[in-house]
């Protein structure tokens, strides 16, 4: 399976982003759409964090505290694609930001997409 994200940028504060994640390669029986998706940041000197996760039917979302009210995570499983809308962003969300498929014991990562939030 392949991850591939996309949208990062350079963005002021307050300013808005939406991150897309492109994935492919499904074998085994599976699909997109067996896969719940998540996306997870990496900030300079520190660990990696998870983001937002959209379970495999989209019914269900969760966020981390820094990110509600102002991420959303959505997923079109006709386009094998999640994404994640960022809006007021804030200095503290610089980081690189990085697509993850989960299903059981088996996860995938993409090489990620740099988001940087300044002035």
């Amino acid at each position: 399976v392949q991850l591939v994200e996309s949208g990062g940028g350079l963005v002021q504060p307050g300013g808005s982003l939406r991150l897309s994640c492109a994935a492919s390669g499904f074998t085994s029986g599976f699909t997109f759409n067996s896969y719940s998706m998540s996306w997870y940041r990496q900030a300079p000197g520190k660990g990696r964090e998870l983001v937002a996760t959209i379970t495999s039917a989209g019914v269900s979302r969760n966020y981390a505290d820094s990110v509600k009210g102002r991420f959303t995570i959505s997923r079109d499983n006709a386009k094998n694609t999640v994404y994640l809308l960022m809006n007021s962003l804030k200095p503290e969300d610089t980081a690189m930001y990085y697509c993850n498929a989960a299903l059981y014991r088996t996860t995938y990562w993409g090489q990620g997409t740099q988001v940087t939030v300044s002035s």
